[in-house]
């Protein structure tokens, strides 16, 4: 194997790229926050399936998601996050058939701590500076402003909007107002960024700035953080992890189950 990884033009034109990553484009988003924004498109959103635990484990994607139908149920490749729930499953469907109903209420909530939960990213121009933004909103906060910009759809060119974070913890609240008298309530530079903002489309790439990637092994760190026992689904830290094959078999037919 060769010391030396690109020779002659290769090398010049390596040396004179420019391979700097792309700053990431999502934006703070918490409680309290308002922002004037143009939304260019309905179509500029993506949905990811994230896990993490609020204020032990933030939120992260799998290098090596799992492969989900088209209804988000989990039909391959479980990541160890997804064992980790389908553990507690199995004693949930236990507890259940045993009769326990109150056990099987706990395993439930200690499985959807482990769940890969469905989030959003929706893209908007920041009136206040002009730049193109991103931001990460659960399911239900995301339903509420997409239900809002597909009501102004053939409006968007013409509609500036508030776009407000309230509540505390686990518990806010995402609401997205249009701003009726642009004039009135908007500056003079955030009425000339809203033109602006028509110029060019949203590029998706952005999206790819936006989210953490943790591989398996970080995952595996990442349950022992949120207090799982790692040596419940086969798993130790700094020991390779079983392959896909030998990996316990993904069952459980729990309402609530995605997989």
């Amino acid at each position: 194997m060769s010391m030396f990884t690109k020779t002659g033009a290769a090398a010049a034109a390596s040396a004179q790229s420019t391979n700097e990553k792309k700053e990431s484009a999502i934006v703070s988003f918490g409680s309290g926050t308002t922002y004037k924004v143009r939304f260019k498109s309905l179509e500029d959103s993506v949905e990811y399936y994230g896990y993490g635990i609020y204020d032990k484990v933030k939120t992260f994607v799998p290098k090596n998601p799992a492969v989900r139908n088209d209804r988000g149920f989990i039909e391959s490749n479980p990541t160890v996050w997804d064992r980790a729930e389908q553990y507690y499953r199995d004693l949930q469907r236990k507890a259940k058939d045993a009769g326990d109903e109150k056990a099987a209420e706990e395993y439930s909530k200690l499985a959807y701590l482990y769940k890969g939960k469905p989030r959003y990213l929706i893209a908007f121009t920041n009136l206040e500076d002009g730049k193109d933004v991103v931001i990460d909103l659960t399911k239900k906060q995301a339903s509420g402003v997409l239900a809002a910009i597909n009501k102004y759809a053939k409006k968007l060119d013409k509609l500036a909007f508030e776009l407000a974070k309230t509540g505390s913890s686990t518990s806010t609240t995402v609401t997205l107002t249009p701003i009726l008298d642009m004039d009135e309530d908007l500056t003079d530079k955030e009425r000339a960024n809203f033109e602006k903002a028509g110029d060019k489309p949203f590029d998706f790439e952005l999206f790819e700035t936006c989210l953490y990637v943790a591989d398996e092994a970080e995952q595996t760190k990442n349950l022992v953080i949120a207090g799982f026992d790692i040596g419940l689904i086969g798993l130790s830290l700094g020991a390779p992890a079983p392959a896909a094959d030998e990996a316990p078999p993904i069952t459980g037919d729990a309402p609530d189950v995605k997989f």
